[in-house]
């Protein structure tokens, strides 16, 4: 049975995995994409872009691209929906920290889709859609990995395999690799609209969280769009969710007429908090959500994805020069990425989802906006905040553990 040979497969073209391959072709390395669809998923979840990532990008040439095609957001608010008070933060604070003092506001399927474009044009890179990882067997020196295709099944052997194939990751699944962590009760309902909310709400910040006992939302722009994300009753079924009614009922308290809003997209999910019990084993290796998921409050799950890919590229770049299998390097990878998911990204959105659900308790509503305002109000607090939310802190975490 003959094998085509590469040295690095990587399984998902979405984004994280489009920017590890174009990492690893930028420096000459044979890599090989598996994509199941037919082209990178127009998938409306993810769309911001923290500084950090911004400078990362950069590396391989597409920031120029989200900075065109994206909306520039310095500020962001945190609002009170019953009494209209909001609590801004401005990220051009962070002027001396980064040439990037905004979030980027940008459907992920652009960059994967530039990345999957710029792929083409190195002759060491290939991005196969179509073509469906199966199975794949390790060993010493290499990978052996079975691709089902259109006319049939193919063969690789690779160095290494890198999962990026999302929340239901098939290299996850037949590594056995537990995944451990929670779902949230209810699912979460994304409506977009060309309507121009800030019309309806004056004040709105391109990125709001808006804090509700009885329904809490988020208000995210992009640049042709509003996107609203709220939590449903799971008791009703998924027509009952995605039914005029239901959007009328939700734009009805937003804007006060809701069967006038028109809407262009009414996508539901699950959302997980969830953790792979290991991002390495010898040769394989898991990135972005096929090893780790969180909530969408503070955009952090994309962004983590990318910072996956930069930090394991460093790590594989000299492997792959010097032929060898590993100096450690690998263990490093999966220590400082899988502890930083528990302490950072893990602990900062379940505690942001508890701010924005807070009110069920006595006080605890009023308590978390004490406690905002007091961040709002201390310059220390507030740049620490600052650095946290745009993942600062995270990465000088990771950077600290040896």
């Amino acid at each position: 049975m003959k094998r085509e040979r590469c040295q690095v497969v990587i399984a998902g073209a979405g984004p994280v995995g489009t920017v590890m391959a174009t990492l690893l072709a930028q420096i000459g390395v044979d890599v090989v994409v598996l994509e199941a669809g037919a082209d990178c998923a127009q998938d409306l979840r993810a769309s911001t872009f923290h500084p950090p990532t911004l400078e990362m990008l950069d590396q391989i040439g597409i920031t120029p691209m989200l900075l065109k095609r994206g909306l520039k957001a310095p500020i962001y608010h945190w609002r009170d929906r019953q009494s209209g008070e909001f609590i801004e933060f401005d990220l051009s604070e962070l002027s001396d920290v980064t040439r990037y003092p905004f979030r980027i506001q940008c459907e992920q399927y652009h960059l994967s889709r530039a990345l999957a474009d710029g792929l083409e044009k190195f002759d060491n890179a290939d991005i196969r859609f179509g073509n469906r990882l199966l199975s794949f067997q390790q060993d010493d020196s290499g990978v052996d990995i079975e691709v089902e295709t259109a006319l049939g099944i193919d063969h690789l052997r690779a160095d290494y395999l890198i999962g990026a194939d999302g929340a239901n990751s098939i290299v996850r699944k037949w590594l056995g690799i537990e995944f451990d962590g929670f779902t949230y009760a209810e699912r979460f309902l994304c409506l977009s609209t060309e309507e121009d909310l800030a019309a309806h709400l004056p004040g709105l910040a391109p990125v709001n969280y808006v804090s509700d006992p009885e329904e809490w939302l988020v208000l995210l722009r992009v640049p042709s769009l509003w996107r609203v994300l709220v939590p449903t009753d799971g008791t009703l079924d998924d027509g009952e969710l995605r039914s005029d009614k239901m959007k009328n009922e939700i734009f009805d308290r937003l804007t006060g007429d809701g069967a006038a809003i028109e809407t262009r997209h009414r996508t539901l999910y699950r959302v997980h908090q969830r953790v792979a019990k290991s991002f390495v084993e010898n040769r394989v290796i898991l990135i972005g959500d096929s090893a780790h998921l969180n909530n969408p409050l503070g955009g952090f799950g994309m962004n983590s994805g990318v910072h996956d890919a930069f930090n394991l590229f460093e790590k594989l770049e000299p492997l792959l020069k010097l032929g060898k299998t590993t100096n450690g390097s690998l263990e490093l990878y999966d220590r400082q990425r899988r502890k930083v998911t528990h302490s950072f990204t893990q602990t900062q959105t379940i505690e942001n989802m508890k701010f924005i659900q807070s009110g069920h308790e006595s006080g605890a509503h009023e308590r978390k906006r004490q406690e905002m305002l007091a961040i709002k109000q201390d310059d220390v607090r507030r740049r620490e905040y600052l650095l946290r939310q745009s993942m600062y802190e995270s990465l000088a975490q990771a950077e600290a553990i040896n």
